[in-house]
């Protein structure tokens, strides 16, 4: 599972590198993950799906309110 962490963040580097918006790395950070999710037993993908449908204008308010206290 660590490892798989680090394919996906190397890739959200790379794709920031490249000039993708941070919200592009976002929704494709979100797919990612979904897709692992759908990879788990039944009884466990309800709990890896919780919080996978915030946008990504709301995980940027949060983060910036985050940076601000």
């Amino acid at each position: 599972m660590k490892t798989k962490f680090m394919v996906v963040a190397l890739a959200a580097i790379v794709f920031a590198g490249a000039g993708c918006s941070n919200k592009a790395v976002y929704q494709n950070l979100q797919l990612n993950k979904k897709q692992e999710c759908r990879r788990l037993p039944v009884t466990e993908y309800d709990a890896c799906m919780r919080g996978m449908d915030q946008s990504y204008e709301e995980y940027e308010r949060q983060r910036q309110q985050a940076i601000k206290k």
